[in-house]
């Protein structure tokens, strides 16, 4: 019963969190996948890192078919989307990378619920 006690609490102040920036659920995951990578949270602001989550959000969703992750050509679409929109936002490239697997990570764990 504690457990899910403690779950509770972790959601409450998850969906806190996505108020206070100002994102939705999906966006603070994206969010938080970018602002993993230490230069990116130095080189770029806050609301760029918001930006680019939004975008993220958004142009995945639009894009995510129900069998994307058994298909290499959209998997190879959707990557290099996801790279053009960090490149837009001059994220750093030294870890761009490892973001553009964190963020198809996310979309991976998001694709069904948005299916």
């Amino acid at each position: 019963m504690e457990e899910l006690v403690q779950m509770a609490k972790k959601f409450r102040e998850a969906a806190a969190r996505g108020e206070k920036l100002g994102l939705t659920e999906d966006e603070v995951r994206f969010y938080d996948a970018l602002a993993n990578n230490e230069s990116a949270v130095r080189e770029l602001t806050d609301e760029t890192l918001k930006k680019i989550a939004h975008e993220l959000a958004e142009n995945l969703r639009k894009n995510l078919t129900v069998d994307w992750s058994a298909r290499e050509s959209v998997q190879a679409k959707l990557r290099l989307m996801v790279k053009r929109i960090l490149r837009k936002y001059k994220y750093p490239p030294d870890q761009q990378e490892a973001a553009v697997e964190l963020v198809l990570q996310q979309a991976k764990a998001l694709g069904e619920a948005w299916a």
